[in-house]
């Protein structure tokens, strides 16, 4: 991502055909991770994650994981992440499954997830 002057820093123009209520979107135009505020009150931002399987069904898998920042945004304090969200046949596949989300349904999913995670502890 680069920017021509702080004016495309702070008000960037979506490209033509990235849709920035996306995750994958809102990394194209903003040039840095989604941040939410969980369902605990603590600032998270997303990663996504793909790994090969090895199986032949779907040889590649994808989940989201979440850091948890200090209230100051100066540390990660943690994490929690989802289980398998997206498969497919390449890394590219399951990433591009992940982007495509919704940030809306990310943030939902980054709420459940804390609530699973509280309710196993």
């Amino acid at each position: 991502m680069s920017f021509k002057n702080v004016e495309d820093r702070l008000n960037p123009a979506t490209p033509e055909g990235v849709d920035d209520t996306t995750l994958g979107g809102y990394l194209q135009v903003h040039g840095r991770a989604a941040a939410f505020e969980g369902v605990d009150g603590r600032p998270y931002t997303v990663a996504v994650e793909a790994e090969e399987t090895g199986g032949p069904g779907a040889p590649w898998v994808g989940y989201l994981v979440f850091p948890r920042w200090a209230d100051t945004g100066t540390a990660v304090m943690g994490h929690v992440e989802t289980g398998d969200l997206a498969e497919g046949e390449s890394e590219r596949d399951v990433r591009a499954a992940l982007d495509s989300l919704p940030l809306a349904r990310v943030r939902q999913i980054l709420d459940d997830t804390i609530e699973r995670r509280q309710r196993e502890e």
